[in-house]
This record gives C-alpha cells, structure tokens and sequence, in this order.
C-alpha cells in the first residue's frame, strides 16, 4: 500500500505539495488529475523516493523509498520527459535495467518484444517520441515492478497501442497484483482504465473516490420546454443545471427512472437520459462543493 501522510514538499517559497494525504490500495489502477502546476509529477517523484518530503512521510507498505534500495526495487517511475542515453538502443536501456531489478524477467521481455512494433536494435534517438514511449513501456513491464508509477502515460501513443497499453497494464495487475499510480490531464483517457481517480489542484487533493461509486447514483437528463422552469421548486437534487434556449441539460443526483418521472411530470415536449462521463461528473461534485472547475480543468 502507498500512504502519503500529511506530506509537504517546497521548492524554495513555492509548495509543490503541501499537507497532502493520501492512500492508494495494492492491485489498482489509481488515476491521478489536474492542471498543469497541481503536483502530479512532483507526487510520483516522491512515492519513487526521487524526492524527500520536508514534512510528512511517504510510504510503500510501511517503508518509506527514500535511500531504500529494498524498497526502490518495488518502484519503477517511468517520467513525462524521458531521459534517452546517447546513442542507446531499447536492448541497451533493457540490458541495464536487468541488473537493477530483481524481478526482471526474460520470458515477458520476450513476450512484450513481440507485440511491441519497434526495432529494439536500432538508435532510439531516431525514433518519434510514441516510438521512445513504447520503448520505455517495453523496459518499465520486463521489469515487473510491484508499483509502476506513469506520468503522462499515453502521451504521443497512438490509438492502436494505448489500447495495447491498458491490456498489457491490466494483464499484469491480475497476475501480479501490480498496483498502478498514472497522472494526466485528460479524464476521458482514464474513464475506462482506472479504477479510483484522485483531482488535484495546488498541491492539495480536491477530490478522490473509485470510480462505480463515483458514477452510482448521478445521472444525466436532456429535455426541451416550452415554457421555462424553476427548476428551484423542481424537487430534483440538482447538482448542475445548463440552459440553453428551450432545452436543459441536468445533472442530478438520484435514480435515472425516478428522475426522469420526475421530469416528465413538469410537461417537456420531449425528455431523454443520456450517458455521463467521468469529466461531467467530476465537474458536477466540483461545483457543488463551490469550486469553478473551468478554472482547475484543463
């Protein structure tokens, strides 16, 4: 398990992190959110034991990561702006990482070369930055870690192999028991991998829950009026309300079927529910605990 207890990291006057806490189970995929500036990479590089915390500690299964070499060959931390050898292959990068990893393993390596569509024997300073990214995806998996920390996993992979991605993430998490920490700015790239999601915003967590408990009990109505409502006197636990013209998009909190009764019983011309998405809810519980999430969303 990672505990993140009451952690703050600063650099200089600025507080990257400050009094964070958080717990993130063993087996599951953790997505982490937030604009750029939120502490996402500065989180990782602390559960990694890049960085020390000034105050707090951090955790993985009670130990902290921080000059552990035990616990750092739990760890590996695969960062947003890779860090490529002169003149390396993906053979060279694996050759290395085998004598650092104790569970480094041949057979998937072998297994993962295979699916992979990249020459492990040409330069990597040659490839496109998808083709570095599957090539450190490639590393970072033949490794087996217990923890897999990725920040901005899926960035400049094509639509092909981040589905290859989540199916290789999640093989390893059922044989494994693998846990997962992925950061990003985009909740729709989450919505179907992870399992418990986390927004950040100035270094503090906003907002975290798992995902079916998130989407249990909210739902979403369109309906056209020809008059227009009080949606006030409505009697519908309305967590955002967006009007334009004749027609009204809801997000309420309540069973679709009773919902929509509900608002049928108010004379639409016409009233359908639709399917939510991870962003319309995150918004929805934002702005009703009184944050202007178009400000924190990027």
């Amino acid at each position: 398990m990672i505990e993140i207890q009451n952690a703050t990291k600063r650099f200089g006057s600025l507080a990257a992190l400050e009094h964070l806490n958080l717990q993130i189970k063993p087996g599951c995929i953790y997505g982490l959110v937030g604009p750029n500036g939120s502490g996402k990479s500065t989180l990782l590089r602390l559960i990694s034991g890049v960085y020390r915390a000034d105050e707090g500690r951090v955790l993985l299964d009670g130990s902290p990561a921080w000059e552990n070499p035990a616990t750092k060959d739990k760890i590996l931390y695969l960062s947003d702006d890779l860090y490529i050898p002169p003149k390396s292959t993906t053979e060279d990068l694996l050759k290395c990482y085998r004598t650092m990893y104790s569970g480094f393993s041949d057979t998937l390596c072998a297994q993962l070369k295979a699916v992979f569509p990249i020459d492990t024997t040409q330069r990597l300073s040659s490839f496109s930055k998808g083709m570095r990214r599957q090539a450190a995806l490639l590393v970072a998996l033949s490794c087996c870690p217990q923890y897999l920390l990725l920040d901005e996993a899926f960035d400049g992979l094509d639509p092909v192999i981040r589905l290859l991605i989540k199916k290789l993430l999640a093989q390893q998490i059922a044989d494994r028991d693998m846990t997962v920490v992925i950061t990003s700015h985009n909740l729709r790239e989450l919505e179907d991998l992870c399992d418990h999601i986390g927004l950040l915003h100035k270094g503090s967590v906003l907002f975290e829950q798992e995902l079916d408990e998130l989407k249990f009990g909210l739902c979403k109505i369109q309906a056209v009026f020809r008059e227009k409502i009080d949606w006030s006197r409505s009697g519908l636990n309305l967590l955002q309300v967006q009007q334009k013209g004749s027609m009204a998009t809801l997000l309420v909190r309540g069973d679709t079927e009773d919902t929509l009764r509900t608002v049928q019983g108010l004379g639409p011309v016409f009233a359908e529910a639709l399917p939510l998405t991870l962003e319309e809810i995150f918004i929805g519980e934002m702005e009703a605990v009184g944050y202007d999430c178009k400000n924190i969303l990027q």
